[in-house]
């Protein structure tokens, strides 16, 4: 009997499981390794399926995801995150920084109807985790890696590399030495290909921040750049706020206790 394997939803953009269906041929030849019981996305509907291992997109964002995710947990072997939003908030983690009760209030004419969590979590926060995929969104041939060494009982490593790293083997001109942009090259694992600037463009840390990385340095830097408080906020803020040390550079320039 292959070995089975879930896709699940939370809080997100749906872009992390977009990745799996733009592998196409690729895709075809995990399904002859695994079956692949719960993946709405791709049209199959078995949430309560018991499987080997279970991939789950999203933050945690409203009062049943806990329960939801609790239930998924028992039912599966491998517990995998994979994007932003799973293993640092995403998106979503923007409301951490703002009064949730005040906007939705101002937005929404009935808001006891909203079930919306004033902070949003990583699903670490929740249950226990067995691996992290980083990426907005996911590299789809990263997670089809960590499924295969899985299998094969071989624990996938993590990137250590920056995307700096990645910018040198391609070549790349430094957009934050050359352009003056606000990259977080420096502090960003990589795994993207260096996209961002690959076009001219500062990377804007979607795979998240390296272990041990002086984010504070880089923002002195974008400060000498000429970014204020808030600017330098954003950009360390934007995808993966929920994450250290980003966390910790956004709560310093936004003014409140580390």
């Amino acid at each position: 009997m292959k070995p089975s394997v879930a896709v699940h939803k939370f809080s997100s953009c749906d872009g992390c499981q977009l990745a799996f269906l733009n592998l196409g041929e690729d895709l075809l030849a995990l399904t002859e390794l695994v079956d692949i019981r719960h993946f709405l996305e791709a049209g199959l509907a078995e949430e309560d399926a018991k499987v080997d291992i279970a991939f789950i997109e999203g933050s945690v964002s409203t009062s049943e995801d806990a329960a939801r995710l609790r239930h998924i947990r028992d039912n599966s072997r491998h517990l995998i995150t994979i994007g932003a939003c799973a293993t640092a908030g995403g998106i979503q983690a923007l409301r951490n920084l703002h009064d949730t009760t005040g906007w939705t209030a101002a937005l929404y004419a009935s808001p006891q109807y909203i079930d919306s969590l004033d902070q949003v979590t990583p699903i670490r926060d929740v249950i226990p985790v067995d691996l992290e995929l980083w990426g907005c969104p996911v590299n789809g041939r990263q997670v089809i890696a960590a499924v295969q060494q899985l299998l094969f009982g071989v624990a996938p490593p993590r990137q250590q590399d920056s995307v700096c790293l990645d910018c040198k083997r391609a070549g790349n001109t430094c957009v934050l030495v050359s352009g003056n942009a606000p990259c977080l090259g420096p502090v960003t694992h990589a795994g993207c290909g260096a996209l961002c600037p690959a076009f001219g463009r500062a990377c804007y840390g979607c795979y998240g921040p390296l272990e041990n990385s002086n984010t504070e340095a880089l923002a002195q830097q974008f400060a000498r750049l000429g970014l204020d408080a808030a600017a330098i906020t954003r950009r360390f803020g934007l995808i993966t706020s929920g994450a250290e040390p980003f966390a910790g550079t956004v709560a310093k320039w936004r003014g409140l206790p580390t």
